[in-house]
């Protein structure tokens, strides 16, 4: 029998900076010293790398070009411009997948290009490039098949593609197998001996690459003189919800272009999104809302129905689809959380009669699951016990399994795929994130092997999970002002954390419940207090008739008008309590 994690390790991120560089970072940058001591505390102790880092802005781009394979791209797609040839854009169906389709149909299209898109059905294509789809654009007369977030493990389709005379450009983020596809080009940093800054671009980060360099050759050709340059920032919108929704690091230059293209998702430009923003209530555009109200609302698309339609909200100008389109999606989104909220109740069940507690990892396989909110599920049983955890749809008829994969910290669940790859017909994806096809037949060989893998890899310490703080705060320091000076190091996101801090010996006042599964309560501290919100954490509403100790997230609450300031709990235990860096025996 399993159980669902009790214990976290509160750990401090970086180290504490001594008293002369805070001052400096003050004095040189102009903020407060919560927001240094969190900047310091993320190696940014100079002050000309935390001026660099707040400033952050379009013109700190690298030179597209550096990435290998974009000029034989760049150079293919401007010969199809001039010809008036007809180009496919074949993208993914998650929200990078779609925003990236979006953003270079749209580009394309100003540039003079011809241009269609493709993305497949989750159910009935699968992952990647369609040769189905390839087979198509042949009998459409396409010649050139440019892909977006897929294709870079794709060896049988590409040489399909050869087959039937399409060119393929290939623009991808995923990490590349061996042997690469035998592609016109592949633009993807993560390939071999790439010296890009940016290895950690989504999908639609590289896609918006591809197009700078695009548009940098057009110019240079003349191709603009007096008939109205594209403005590629306009663009950033789709980059920005791409990317945070992809969940990949939000520093360099993907910090960048979120910055950018978060700003321009508050100004409500594109009528898709301004709608699904207003079925979403997103009240202040930021990464959390993209991530967690924008982004699942584009996603289910693709995982219950056609991700088609997201790239048909996306680029709506105005010819009265979009309402309607964000109101589907918004059904979908209902309709996907209501089988996801089954499946995790079916998975927990399954481990609290059968897991073994002392399993280094999770593989699952069920008849009844639906592959397209596998992956969501994986996601939240990963919380729950702190495992990499495998889900895998399974169809009967066809004795076949479509599987979702989710790790933690110091497991790289696409090699341990890699290790595994005897027993299945195909996987790929990323370091934390992936997915992999097998027959239902060699589902027990690769349970075995998998769970090896994480017991090669994984000590019993990494099984505890750990979460980041930027050291102790008293309530008095966390007013207004220092607040909103700590927003100014956002974006916040993977590999740039929102700022947690840690209270002690808080004494929670005016205790309530919410809906019957969150806490709210006032935190008082030194004649000091701010009221709390603690998400999903009633089982834990004993532990504050006591002095406990609080790991902290600042924010403002916006509601119905108003605005306050409160702490969004991410954890709290007995004052004086375990230590960080503590560990079992």
């Amino acid at each position: 029998m399993m159980i669902p994690v009790a214990r976290r390790r509160w750990l401090r991120r970086g180290t504490e900076a001594t008293s002369p560089v805070l001052a400096s970072l003050c004095r040189e940058l102009g903020i407060g010293s919560l927001t240094a001591r969190v900047l310091a505390g993320r190696g940014q102790t100079a002050p000309g790398a935390g001026s660099a880092f707040l400033a952050a802005g379009l013109r700190d781009l690298p030179d597209p070009e550096s990435l290998s394979g974009i000029r034989p791209a760049v150079q293919r797609l401007v010969q199809a411009i001039d010809a008036g040839e007809l180009i496919l854009v074949h993208g993914d169906y998650d929200v990078d997948g779609i925003t990236g389709t979006a953003l270079l149909v749209e580009t394309l299209q100003a540039c003079g290009a011809r241009v269609k898109s493709h993305i497949p059905l989750r159910l009935r294509d699968g992952y990647g490039l369609s040769a189905a789809a390839l087979r198509q654009a042949a009998h459409d007369g396409v010649t050139v098949v440019l892909s977006v977030d897929c294709g870079v493990s794709a060896v049988a389709e590409a040489r399909l593609a050869r087959e039937l005379g399409l060119d393929l450009i290939i623009t991808d983020h995923h990490q590349p197998p061996e042997p690469l596809p035998d592609a016109l080009a592949i633009v993807d940093p993560q390939l071999p001996g790439e010296t890009f800054p940016g290895r950690e671009l989504a999908g639609v980060g590289v896609a918006f690459c591809l197009l700078v360099a695009l548009r940098k050759t057009l110019r240079a050709a003349g191709r603009f003189d007096g008939n109205g340059e594209p403005d590629l920032r306009r663009g950033l919108d789709l980059v920005a919800l791409g990317t945070v929704a992809d969940l990949v690091p939000l520093t360099g230059i993907n910090r960048i272009l979120v910055r950018s293209g978060l700003a321009l998702l508050e100004q409500d430009r594109r009528p898709g999104l301004k709608e699904l923003r207003a079925v979403a209530g997103v009240r202040r555009m930021n990464a959390g809302a993209v991530g967690f109200q924008l982004a699942p609302r584009l996603n289910a698309a693709g995982r219950l129905e056609d991700a088609g339609r997201g790239v048909d909200l996306l680029l709506d100008r105005g010819q009265g689809q979009a309402p309607e389109l964000a109101r589907q999606l918004d059904r979908f989104n209902q309709e996907r959380r209501r089988i996801e909220e089954t499946t995790l109740q079916q998975a927990i069940a399954v481990l609290e009669r059968d897991g073994d507690p002392g399993c280094h990892a999770i593989v699952l396989a069920d008849e009844r699951w639906h592959s397209g909110v596998i992956g969501i599920v994986a996601s939240r049983l990963v919380e729950r016990y702190h495992r990499p955890t495998v889900l895998i749809a399974l169809d009967g008829a066809q004795g076949k399994g479509k599987g979702s994969a989710r790790s933690i910290r110091g497991f790289h669940v696409y090699r341990a795929l890699a290790a595994c790859s005897d027993h299945l017909d195909g996987y790929g994806g990323h370091e934390f994130a992936a997915g992999l096809s097998l027959s239902a037949a060699a589902m027990d060989d690769f349970r075995r092997a998998f769970e090896a893998c994480a017991r090669q890899t994984l000590a019993p310490a990494d099984l505890i999970p750990e979460l980041g703080h930027d050291g102790e705060v008293l309530i008095e320091e966390l007013g207004t002002a220092a607040v909103e000076d700590l927003e100014r190091l956002a974006p916040f996101g993977v590999g740039n954390p929102e700022p947690a801090f840690v209270l002690r010996g808080v004494i929670a006042r005016q205790v309530r419940t919410l809906g019957g599964v969150h806490l709210k309560f006032l935190a008082q501290q030194d004649g000091y207090s701010l009221p709390c919100i603690a998400w999903r954490m009633t089982e834990r509403r004993e532990l504050l008739d006591g002095p406990v100790d609080v790991l902290v997230h600042p924010e403002f609450n916006e509601w119905r008008g108003g605005r306050e300031l409160q702490l969004r709990v991410r954890d709290l235990r007995p004052a004086g309590g375990e230590e960080e860096g503590e560990e079992e025996e």
